[in-house]
C-alpha cells in the first residue's frame, strides 16, 4: 500500500496540533480529580454520627474538583496549590527548573494515582465502609484529555517515523537509478 508523503505529513501535523490543543486544555482545567459527596450529604439528613454528635446535614459540603494548579470546592472559591517556582529569593537555572517541573508533575501524578487507594484503606481501618459507598472519587475529563493528548503525540511520532522511512526508501530508489 502506497501512502503519499503529503498525506503522511498532513496526518502528522494534524495529530501534533490535536495533541497540543488537548494538552493545553488538560493543563488549564481543574477536573483531574473529583470528589463528590452529594450522596453522603443527602443521605445524612437527620442522622447522627457514631458518637451521637452533630447532624451530618449541618456539615459544610465536601465535594471538590482538583487540577494541577488549584483545588475548587463547591461553595468556596478555588484555592491555588503551592507553586515552589514562584519564590523571589530562589535562584534556579532553567535546566534545573525544567527538571524540578517534571519531578513535580510526576509527584502530582503519583499522588492522584494513590490517593483513592489510601482513602479506601483509611476507611477500612476505620471500619466505615458505608461512608465509602456514599463518597464518589473519580478521575475527571481533564485527565482523559491528557491521555488522549499523549496518544495523539505517539501517533504524531509514528507518522514522522513513517515519513522518514518513506523518504529514505525514495532516496535509495533514486540513487539506484
Amino acid at each position: 500500500m502506497r501512502v503519499p508523503l503529503g498525506a503522511l505529513a498532513g496526518a502528522a501535523a494534524l495529530a501534533g496540533a490535536l495533541s497540543f490543543v488537548l494538552l493545553a486544555a488538560a493543563i488549564g482545567t481543574d477536573f483531574w480529580y473529583i470528589i463528590d459527596t452529594e450522596r453522603l450529604e443527602r443521605g445524612g439528613l437527620g442522622e447522627q454520627d457514631r458518637a451521637g454528635g452533630a447532624n451530618r446535614s449541618q456539615l459544610e459540603p465536601l465535594s471538590s474538583h482538583s487540577g494541577l494548579w488549584r483545588t475548587c470546592r463547591v461553595q468556596s472559591p478555588c484555592a491555588p496549590l503551592m507553586n515552589p517556582f514562584w519564590q523571589e529569593n530562589v535562584t534556579v537555572s532553567d535546566s534545573s527548573r525544567k527538571l524540578l517541573t517534571l519531578v513535580t508533575l510526576a509527584g502530582i501524578s503519583i499522588y492522584i494515582a494513590y490517593s483513592a487507594a489510601a482513602f479506601r484503606e483509611a476507611l477500612c481501618l476505620l471500619e466505615e465502609k458505608v461512608l465509602l459507598d456514599e463518597v464518589d472519587i473519580r478521575f475527571g475529563w481533564s485527565l482523559a484529555l491528557g491521555w488522549i493528548s499523549f496518544i495523539a503525540e505517539l501517533l504524531t511520532g509514528a507518522a514522522f517515523l513513517a515519513a522518514a522511512q518513506l523518504l529514505s526508501l525514495r532516496r535509495r530508489q533514486d540513487q539506484a537509478i
